[in-house]
């Protein structure tokens, strides 16, 4: 991962957390890492435990942010979050996976949040 591509990363997480809370999420936790893979950022909206993956673009070359979460991704941020849920005995929780995306052109910057994005691959279990 290139320089400017690792400061995108870290810039947009910041934005994502300051939209986040606006949106009136409560952050929990940044950049959760595991052996078994890693969310971007851990809130909580209302009652529910969200596992929010940033993606940003800073064209539309290879098309929009939220498209470029593979079932590959889809995966890992699954595992992490269920081994998040485990190790803080939150299992009985409700929990969803949610994108904040940031898709930029020249002229402008568009946010979207997708809640409830993807669905926990039915592969893995509590």
């Amino acid at each position: 991962m290139s320089k400017d591509s690792l400061s995108l990363g870290i810039l947009s997480e910041d934005k994502a957390e300051g939209f986040l809370k606006a949106s009136g999420y409560r952050i929990l936790r940044r950049n959760y890492r595991t052996k078994l893979g890693e969310v971007d950022i851990i809130a909580k909206d209302k009652d529910v435990f969200c596992f929010v993956e940033v993606k940003s673009r800073s064209n539309d070359k290879y098309g929009r942010g939220f498209e470029a979460i593979s079932l590959k991704k889809q995966a890992q941020i699954s595992k992490a979050a269920l081994n998040f849920l485990k190790e803080n005995k939150l299992l009985d929780k409700s929990a969803r996976f949610d994108v904040v995306s940031f898709d930029c052109s020249s002229s402008e910057q568009k946010i979207t949040l997708i809640k409830n994005a993807f669905e926990l691959d039915k592969r893995f279990t509590y």
